[in-house]
């Protein structure tokens, strides 16, 4: 049996595991769709403290992190901050990996992670005051949507 490697795409809708052979080929793929879950009105987070680890910040990509204007409210909500890679699609980067470390272009996962850098990053601005009658705000706003 061949050697393969796997590349995990986990998306908040869907869970997607493409399997490549030493070749750099796509030997399998598959894709399971997340059933949404909203336990109560205006649960559409998750809270980082329930894993037992603190958020020390959020590294975001894809084409949403153009925009800075997000990337700063999201450090302002979170209260962490917010780092942007130079290379924001990496998805397509994550499988290209995968393929080159299956062919033995790249030697090791170490030598991949010596190619991400920042980009930018976004501090917190908000006073936790500011923040958390902002959230309230926000759950005011959610529940209003459904009368």
């Amino acid at each position: 049996m061949g050697k393969f490697i796997g590349a995990l795409d986990q998306g908040t809708t869907s869970t997607r595991f493409i399997v490549f052979d030493h070749g750099g080929q796509i030997a399998g793929l598959d894709q399971k769709e997340h059933k949404q879950i909203f336990p109560q009105p205006g649960w559409v987070e998750h809270n980082p403290m329930d894993s037992g680890h603190p958020l020390p910040s959020l590294k975001v990509d894809g084409g949403i992190v153009e925009n800075e204007l997000l990337m700063q409210i999201q450090a302002d909500i979170l209260n962490v901050p917010v780092i942007r890679p130079r290379i924001a699609e990496t998805t397509a980067l994550g499988a290209a990996y995968a393929a080159g470390l299956a062919v033995g272009f790249w030697s090791s996962q170490e030598e991949l992670r010596q190619n991400w850098s920042e980009d930018r990053s976004w501090q917190p601005t908000l006073a936790e005051k500011e923040r958390q009658a902002g959230y309230r705000n926000w759950k005011r706003a959610v529940e209003k949507t459904f009368d």
